[in-house]
């Protein structure tokens, strides 16, 4: 152990500190990939050429307003995604048919998770 005096903003603080060598440190556990939490069927991998749809960040799906199959047109309102107390609006960002639909109304999603793939 090592004893040290810092000064923060004019206070001093003593504090002390362990030396480790490097070989005693160990690796961080690999992470798992986050999960949407959904009761909808696990979207299948999208067809080539298909642009996939996914979640900002963490939330709920309050409203999903779009089916398979339905044509969309730029700038259209898909689901919105609650977050933090705010209504997010999750809009298309071009022309082009739902192919699937991987959330529904009441799900809760993590960052990162497929909500829609269009064609």
């Amino acid at each position: 152990m090592k004893a040290y005096k810092v000064n923060v903003n004019g206070k001093v603080y003593e504090i002390t500190l362990e030396v480790i060598d490097k070989d005693d440190i160990k690796a961080p556990a690999a992470k798992e990939e986050p999960k949407a939490q959904s009761p909808a069927a696990p979207a299948a991998p999208a067809p080539a050429g298909a642009k996939t749809i996914n979640a900002p960040m963490p939330g709920n799906i309050l409203k999903v307003n779009v089916k398979a199959g339905q044509s969309v047109k730029k700038g259209d309102v898909l689901m919105i995604l609650e977050a933090m107390k705010m209504e997010n609006e999750i809009m298309a960002p071009a022309d082009a048919v739902i192919s699937s639909v991987s959330v529904s109304a009441g799900s809760t999603v993590e960052a990162g998770a497929v909500l829609c793939t269009l064609a």
